[in-house]
């Protein structure tokens, strides 16, 4: 199955999921932590639909959001232009939705894909010739590597989200990968750094 396939298949938690694992693997881009967007992924651990938490506690997606996005505002550049990567990594946060079951998070999950992968391609030294809607429909021939990679991750990220079994494992199993994604691309942005200098 196509990754617009799985995008148009999943439910509210999965699609919310899919978005926040595009916006993990990106993190390095805005001067973000390993753990900035752990409270979000704690939100959707604790079933949060309406923007509070399951616990009554109100602290639920929509706080820990504003408290995230404030944190990566502050681990921006110090008035230093953000290239094109960046600023789409700025424009996946900026458009999350206040609920992860709001009704634009159908909406967020796509533009989440579209962006991620081209992020992965501007840093990706290798030529990608196809669009990246075709390699989003299963056009994979002739991939360059960083957007092949970031290509499965979404798609195991859908799957281990739409496979049998408890949700939190597969929310486990779906940051597991998004993790790894996020260290290559820091090794990436790292390494494209130290040959500015």
């Amino acid at each position: 199955m196509s990754l617009v396939e799985l995008i148009a298949r999943a439910d509210e938690r999965s699609l919310a999921a899919s978005g926040l694992a595009c916006l993990d693997r990106c993190v390095p881009l805005l001067g973000g932590d390993d753990e900035v967007l752990r409270p979000l992924w704690g939100a959707l651990a604790d079933g949060s639909r309406d923007g509070g938490s399951r616990d009554g506690s109100g602290d639920g997606w929509a706080g820990r959001l504003e408290r995230v996005r404030a944190a990566l505002a502050a681990a921006g550049p110090d008035g230093a232009a953000e290239d094109e990567a960046a600023l789409l990594a700025r424009r996946m946060l900026g458009a999350a939705p206040a609920a992860p079951s709001a009704a634009g998070v159908r909406e967020w999950a796509d533009v989440c894909s579209v962006a991620s992968l081209r992020i992965h391609r501007l840093l990706d030294p290798a030529e990608d010739p196809a669009p990246v809607d075709s390699r989003r429909e299963g056009r994979t021939d002739g991939m360059s590597p960083l957007v092949a990679a970031e290509l499965r991750r979404q798609i195991a990220v859908l799957e281990l989200l739409a496979a049998p079994g408890p949700a939190d494992a597969g929310l486990s199993r779906a940051l597991a990968v998004s993790t790894e994604g996020r260290r290559v691309l820091r090794a990436v942005v790292s390494r494209r750094a130290r040959g500015r200098v």
